[in-house]
């Protein structure tokens, strides 16, 4: 398991986040997401159809505004996983979080469908955030975004996640994932940030491949 040591833990230093390594990161973003969409527009078909088989009164896709980079509000994609209505449901369910901080998570979420409970096994409900990264809103690897509710309750320590764009893959989600709790995953993101560099991008989409195949600690 990857851990953060305690430089990683102090002040965010974004030194080693060049134009070329912005430029570089930008265009491999934008070539894989387009090469990805297209190749997996039979897969997108696939879900779509087990999704409304499963629960015909919701849509195929949701939408949840989300915080990027400096705090920029956008609509973050997935395949939907829950029942119609999910979010109305959120206060009733917040004092039941398994993790600790400012993130919601329940290990056994009675929102979740039974398709959608496969869906985020294996990530598969992440597929639609490819378009967020095509449109620039998300890279492939970087910090998960969080929702306007749990940044009001960061700390100055924790907004320093929000300095670089989100990413659908990230260390916190190759090193333990819902296993780890939030000040972990605060420390591991200002890790990635400290060392941001292709070969660091490169190691951790290679390692999300191996979380996907043999997922461990996914709710």
């Amino acid at each position: 398991m990857e851990t953060a040591s305690s430089h990683d833990q102090g002040q965010v230093d974004l030194e080693n986040i060049t134009r070329t390594y912005i430029f570089t990161k930008r265009c491999f973003d934008f070539t894989a997401s387009l090469v990805g969409l297209v190749l997996l527009s039979g897969v997108f078909f696939v879900i779509a159809v087990l999704i409304k088989l499963d629960d015909p009164h919701g849509k195929v896709f949701y939408s949840q505004t989300r915080l990027g980079q400096n705090g920029r509000d956008f609509q973050m994609w997935k395949f939907r996983s829950m029942v119609a209505g999910a979010d109305k449901m959120v206060d009733n369910l917040l004092q039941k979080s398994e993790v600790e901080g400012a993130m919601f998570k329940i290990k056994d979420d009675p929102r979740i469908t039974r398709v959608g409970r496969v869906l985020r096994k294996y990530s598969l409900d992440e597929l639609p955030q490819l378009y967020n990264v095509l449109r620039g809103d998300m890279s492939l690897v970087g910090p998960r975004p969080p929702l306007p509710r749990e940044v009001v309750d960061y700390t100055d320590y924790d907004r320093q996640r929000l300095a670089v764009v989100p990413g659908v893959t990230g260390l916190w989600q190759v090193s333990g994932r819902n296993e780890l709790n939030f000040s972990e995953m605060v420390a591991l993101d200002i890790q990635y940030i400290n060392k941001a560099c292709l070969s660091e991008d490169v190691r951790i989409l290679l390692k999300t491949v191996m979380v996907v195949v043999h997922p461990k600690g996914a709710y």
